[in-house]
């Protein structure tokens, strides 16, 4: 376990080898945090990937030739050490590979790489999956990286709003002990924006698919982005503790989510899974800009 930072003249950040998760970011000219500090009274993370699965499975259990496999939420990359591949004045890059522990509970070799580059005031995350294997390989990935908000002193969180690059409306799937349910809520928007409110996560994350947004800001009222995420990922959460009036707002770009309720069939046809044939690769990315 280390922290490795790269910085240019605008930003900087820090990346913890476990899990390699980005662990701060900072603009140089004001010294301002961006990243939530992981406060276990809260949420003990900051940005965990989530791999080879996003969010839960129904009875905490997949199904894959005829095999049952146990896995927790978010499966568990997050919870492994990364090694460092390469580092360079802006960019940094960690892998990590399929080992005897992880081919118990998730039978497929994988080569994971997770890399951070920066340009200008941005953040570029950046994904790379890899299938080593002589056959298909299926997985979920996704972050979920968690912003301050409030960021300012003597600010509250109901002060700040979202900004979709949506105009009318977004959609969350319902969830139901973390599963997605058959409720759906719809999210009226006004020039793209979205008040946060104190009930806004009552029922846990907004699980936004199909492409509906591929931008999402948090702006204080009345004021610019301060910060924003964009991503090319078919669907997205944002999640808040609910009714913790925890003083961050996460934004994930997924291509994955958790089961659908009562789910019983295979890992393989789960819905938003991705798949690998033998030696080919994922690659994919997010963008974090900072105001």
């Amino acid at each position: 376990m280390a922290l490795f930072q790269i910085s240019n003249d605008r930003i900087t950040i820090q990346v913890d080898s476990m899990g390699a998760e980005l662990k701060s970011l900072k603009k140089i000219a004001t010294d301002t945090e961006y990243m939530w500090n992981a406060d276990p009274r809260y949420w003990k993370r900051t940005s965990p990937v989530l791999f080879p699965l996003v969010g839960g499975l129904q009875d905490g259990v997949y199904r894959q030739d005829g095999r049952e496999y146990p896995m927790g939420q978010h499966g568990f990359a997050r919870d492994m050490e990364f090694k460092l591949k390469s580092q360079a004045a802006t960019e940094v890059w960690f892998i990590l590979q399929s080992d005897e522990t992880t081919l118990a509970k998730y039978p497929y070799p994988f080569i994971l790489e997770l890399g951070y580059e920066l340009e200008e005031q941005t953040v570029i995350v950046k994904w790379r999956v890899k299938n080593p294997a002589k056959e298909p390989m299926h997985f979920s990935i996704g972050g979920h990286p968690a912003f301050l908000c409030p960021i300012w002193e003597g600010t509250k969180q109901t002060d700040y709003s979202l900004l979709f690059d949506a105009q009318e409306q977004v959609t969350s799937s319902g969830l139901d002990n973390g599963l997605v349910g058959e409720k759906k809520m719809a999210y009226k928007l006004k020039n793209g924006i979205l008040p946060i409110t104190e009930n806004l996560f009552d029922n846990d994350a907004l699980v936004i698919e199909h492409d509906q947004a591929h931008s999402v800001a948090l702006v204080k009222s009345g004021g610019e982005p301060y910060l924003t995420v964009t991503f090319d990922a078919p669907l997205f959460g944002i999640w808040s503790p609910p009714k913790k009036n925890a003083p961050f707002i996460c934004i994930e770009p997924w291509y994955g989510r958790c089961d659908r309720a009562g789910y019983a069939g295979e890992w393989k046809d789960r819905e938003w899974m991705q798949v690998l044939n033998a030696g080919e690769t994922f690659a994919a990315d997010y963008r974090v800009t900072i105001g």
